[in-house]
């Protein structure tokens, strides 16, 4: 099948980025979420960084007009059933993402492929939800989508070849580099990258630095573009609790186990940029439900 038209399901932080990335590539899009305002934060959202883009010289407002064009939107989830492939980006919650791809294999055609952005979740769980596991597989794109190159691909004991080879050649076509990972929790880049900020939370918790000293050290010291609580509420502290929680459930290790402090933010509302408090405080911000 010629892929011409990508789904997207989720308009947050992930599911915008994707849209764009895809209309950017000359695909045509149809992004859906549950409500209207969260589809119209969604389109903003990619209207504001196309508006980045002109601002660097890098478009002009025609480049951005076409683009625009090239998503569709809605609430609808049958729309996707015009979607030649399709890329789920919900809230990291297993019963969240294992609805939506039992609504997926209902809707869409046999031949389309049902891929997730989920950041932790086993791939073979989430294909085990569908009457199509060969064709369910792994597609997680890094935060923030348009600029980060990487997308791991994923695929479970039940995926084709097919499918993942498909799957490699679109991320390529985004322009992105595939980067293959086995079906575990967390995957390569969350395994890793997830343990990181919880230990760093923990550092926190224990006094061990300041919040500033904490990021520094592996801002400056370790030369990462950011530092280690400045990243989790770029993430979301709920999602980086999601994974921290899969990750500690599928390997029943302590080293897993979620920070009290973290599980503490969350509770209070403190997500991070998307509800304006996380590790740090911020001016402008707008909830989202990434």
């Amino acid at each position: 099948m010629e892929i011409k038209t990508i789904g997207v399901v989720g308009a947050g932080q992930m599911g915008s980025g994707i849209a764009l990335v895809a209309a950017q590539n000359g695909f045509q899009v149809i992004m859906q979420d549950l409500k209207v305002d969260l589809v119209e934060r969604g389109m903003n959202t990619i209207a504001q960084l196309l508006d980045k883009d002109i601002s660097k010289g890098n478009i002009n407002a025609g480049a951005k007009a076409v683009i625009m064009q090239r998503i569709q939107s809605g609430t609808d989830l049958n729309d996707l059933r015009q979607a030649d492939f399709i890329i789920e980006a919900a809230t990291e919650k297993e019963i969240v993402k294992f609805q939506i791809f039992r609504d997926l294999d209902s809707i869409c055609a046999p031949a389309v492929i049902l891929s997730s952005n989920t950041s932790s979740i086993p791939v073979g769980r989430i294909s085990a939800q569908t009457r199509r596991p060969d064709r369910i597989i792994g597609m997680h794109f890094m935060n923030p989508a348009p600029l980060i190159k990487l997308v791991e691909v994923i695929r479970s004991l039940a995926t084709s070849e097919e499918t993942f080879l498909t799957t490699c050649t679109l991320a390529e076509r985004f322009g992105k580099k595939a980067v293959e990972a086995g079906d575990f929790p967390g995957f390569i880049s969350n395994r890793i990258l997830m343990t990181m900020i919880n230990e760093a939370v923990f550092a926190l918790n224990q006094g061990v630095g300041s919040r500033d000293a904490i990021d520094a050290v592996m801002h400056i010291g370790m030369n990462h573009p950011m530092g280690p609580l400045a990243l989790a509420d770029l993430i979301g502290l709920d999602t980086c609790l999601a994974v921290m929680e899969t990750l500690y459930d599928g390997y029943k290790e302590s080293k897993y186990s979620p920070c009290p402090l973290l599980r503490q933010y969350v509770d209070a509302g403190w997500l991070g940029r998307k509800t304006g408090r996380g590790f740090y405080s911020y001016e402008q911000a707008h909830p989202t439900t990434t």
